[in-house]
């Protein structure tokens, strides 16, 4: 029989407030995301200027794995949303649609693909590991137990940070949790579906 992995910790962003192992840690009321974000960035103390540059798939996915990502050690990333980049996407074909204004932002450009998300949090957290990002129609409670566990297994990670990161206009979720050898929760199916 496989050893079993565990969820250690997990957080989960919607509605304007942050929520760490289900207490909420921090709430903006109905604050668009954009000042949402802003002030959680505050709040918390993140020592990341280049945050303000980010889109807000980045800063969604970067707020999230900021509550449980303590230390700089060998974990991979395995994200995945619905609408990919799409949020970003539509902003920079509204910079391109004007033909009497037209200006492809290439500070916009940068964040077409949802996998740059990863790459902010690598920055920040020093990590040189395995990352990936799957577009998927909902939550992958089967998929993210197989994968992230076999990287563990495999030794190609120490432990790994799951995510689902969903960004689009205002409609914003998040739900990231790190998998690792110790811990209460098994890391399957039924235990993530608990979650979502």
């Amino acid at each position: 029989m496989s050893k079993a992995f565990y969820i250690q910790d997990y957080c989960e962003i919607s509605g304007g407030a942050i929520r760490l192992n289900g207490e909420t840690v921090f709430s903006a009321g109905a604050a668009q995301f954009t000042d949402f974000a802003k002030m959680a960035y505050q709040h918390f103390g993140l020592a990341y200027p280049k945050f303000f540059k980010m889109d807000k798939l980045s800063k969604l996915a970067f707020l999230a794995a900021s509550q449980v990502l303590t230390e700089e050690k060998n974990t991979a990333l395995v994200f995945a949303n619905r609408s990919s980049s799409l949020d970003t996407d539509l902003v920079y074909q509204r910079s391109i649609d004007d033909k009497e204004a037209y200006y492809p932002s290439p500070a916009v450009f940068v964040y077409t693909l949802p996998n740059i998300c990863l790459g902010e949090i690598s920055i920040k957290y020093k990590l040189y590991s395995e990352n990936s990002f799957f577009v998927f129609e909902n939550f992958p409670a089967a998929f993210f137990p197989v994968y992230a566990d076999s990287l563990i297994r495999t030794g190609k990670a120490d432990d790994v940070l799951c995510g689902w990161v969903e960004m689009l206009d205002e409609s914003y979720r998040a739900l990231v949790y790190r998998v690792g050898s110790e811990g209460l929760t098994e890391h399957n199916e039924q235990n993530l579906n608990k979650l979502i």
